[in-house]
């Protein structure tokens, strides 16, 4: 199978039981990229942050591309939408990781400021669920799609 094939697998094709919880975890997954960017509107609306040059209108841009990067995970359920939601997750951790160690466009965050450890815990928790996500869209052999089409070609499971 080319890259391209697995990239646009979705739950539909792996067999019923994994498509079912690979359904889940396209939901969980983009609920926690929703609920960390509905973290992150909360501190630039009641916490300051924007009144922090650069950070503020990142903190909001991160706020709007999340719940965005969610609505397509769970809309879309390909391994491709996963594999963005994960990344994006994971981009939002390094820059934190990043503004903590080193400081990040002259602001340097804490560990233990407000909802820090609630944002790493989601964020990781994110990335997780998604790329078990895209995994179990990619269990089964290719055959199995092709089983379940009927005489016209067209799979069953996905009308």
């Amino acid at each position: 199978m080319r890259v391209m094939e697995k990239l646009r697998r979705g739950p539909a094709r792996a067999p019923r039981p994994v498509g079912i919880v690979a359904t889940l975890a396209f939901v969980a997954g983009a609920v926690l990229v929703i609920w960390s960017s509905y973290i992150h509107f909360h501190l630039w609306q009641k916490l300051g942050y924007r009144h922090l040059a650069t950070i503020g209108p990142l903190f909001l841009a991160q706020a709007i591309a999340g719940v965005l990067v969610g609505l397509l995970v769970v809309g879309a359920r390909r391994v491709w939408a996963a594999l963005v939601g994960a990344g994006f997750a994971l981009s939002t951790l390094i820059g934190f990781f990043i503004s903590v160690e080193w400081g990040l466009f002259g602001f340097q965050d804490s560990s233990s400021a407000p909802y820090a450890q609630l944002a790493l815990a989601v964020e990781i928790a994110a990335a997780a669920v998604l790329v078990v996500a895209a995994a179990l869209c990619l269990v089964g052999s290719p055959g199995a799609a092709v089983a379940r089409r009927g005489p016209t070609g067209v799979d069953s499971s996905r009308v």
